[in-house]
Order: structure tokens, then C-alpha cells, then sequence
């Protein structure tokens, strides 16, 4: 069978590891971090990219959480697609019941998959220079932004999700819980809905 696999590349490490020497897996992408700031956006890209794999591939896992704009995109796609029941990528790495868990135990928590650990604060940085290209020359400073940006928030959590090296990606996270003034906790996460939907994928694909 032929799987083709389109991606957030925020989940890059776990499904390169899910699906290393897989020989069904014939075409992996990884979209660009960031588009579910523009709703619009994320579901035209993932449209575009899963259906330019018609006649390629016998079925796609795409590899996104609802994400504000992507309900029932399926009916959208021109290739049998499986996807994963999560609002997004920390539901799909923690599961949506230890996701909520997790909220109500602190709803100002920054969630750290390893991913979004090592964007660290240049990532956010990164996002104000785009949207304010000129931000310096208007006097406003990052740190403030990203006070702003992070009111509310008392926590960080760290998620592991299995992929090696926990002791950097957790480093990463204290350290930005550190800049940021958050208190800092660590807990496992799971693969297992990543698998699962892979599982899917390939019943969906032998049935074609």
C-alpha cells in the first residue's frame, strides 16, 4: 500500500519516528509552524497539499488537530484521509482527556511539546518582527510584547513525548518559563493517538 503523510511540522520528530523504515509511507511533508493563527489559510494549504496526492498515494494521514478551521475537511480532499480527534497538537500528544485535566488543574498554563520547547522565545520574537516589521524604530520592546503577550499565564507545562534526548527539550522549557516568570512541571505524553490514526490509515488504504 501507499501512504502519503502531510504534516504540522511541529509533530516532525514523533511521526519521523513513528514511521521510520516503514515501507508503506511513500511521501512525507511538513507544513509550516504557525498557520493556525490564520484559519483560512491552514485549511487552503492542507487541501492543496493532501490533494496534489490524488493517484499518488492509496489513502493520507494528515497529521493536524482540529486547529479553529480544519471540521470536517475529509469531505474536502480527493484522497481517503484519516485524521486525529484533537483540537490540536497538544491534545494529539497529551490525549483530549489529559488535556482538559490539565486545563482545569490551571487554565494559564503554556503547553511545551518538545517542538514548541525549542521555538523558545525566538519564535515569538520572529512573530513580532512580521507583524510589526518596524517594532524597534516604534519603540516597542520584545520583552514588553511578550509580557503582554503571556499576562495570564502561571505555568508551563512540559510535555515528553517519547522522542529522545528529554533532558534538552525539558532544559529549553525551564529556561523559557524562567524568562517568562512561570512556574515550571513536566509530565509524559503519548504516541498512542499518532499510532492509532496511522493504524486507521493503513485499513482505510487496503481497502481501496
Amino acid at each position: 500500500m501507499r501512504i502519503g503523510v502531510v504534516a504540522c511540522e511541529c509533530f516532525r520528530k514523533e511521526i519521523d519516528l513513528l514511521t521510520m523504515e516503514d515501507p508503506d509511507i511513500v511521501f512525507k511533508e511538513y507544513l509550516e509552524f504557525g498557520l493556525h493563527s490564520y484559519p483560512k489559510d491552514l485549511r487552503r494549504e492542507v487541501i492543496a497539499h493532501v490533494n496534489q496526492l490524488a493517484g499518488q498515494v492509496d489513502a493520507a494521514f494528515l497529521v493536524y488537530g482540529i486547529c479553529n478551521s480544519l471540521e470536517g475537511i475529509v469531505e474536502e480532499l480527493d484522497v481517503p484521509t484519516v485524521t486525529i480527534a484533537a483540537d490540536d497538537c497538544v491534545g494529539a500528544l497529551l490525549t483530549p482527556e489529559e488535556y482538559a485535566k490539565e486545563r482545569k488543574r490551571c487554565a494559564g498554563t503554556m503547553f511545551h511539546i518538545p517542538f514548541v520547547a525549542q521555538m523558545g522565545r525566538d519564535y515569538f520574537v520572529k512573530e513580532l518582527a512580521s507583524k510589526m516589521p518596524n517594532y524597534e524604530e516604534l519603540g516597542v520592546d520584545a520583552d514588553w510584547f511578550l509580557d503582554i503577550m503571556f499576562d495570564g499565564y502561571s505555568r508551563c507545562l512540559f510535555i515528553d513525548t517519547g522522542i529522545g534526548e528529554r533532558g534538552l527539550y525539558e532544559s529549553m522549557s525551564e529556561e523559557f518559563a524562567r524568562q517568562r516568570g512561570l512556574s515550571h512541571e513536566s509530565r509524559e505524553g503519548t504516541l498512542e493517538m499518532l499510532r492509532d490514526a496511522l493504524r486507521r490509515t493503513k485499513e482505510l488504504a487496503s481497502g481501496q
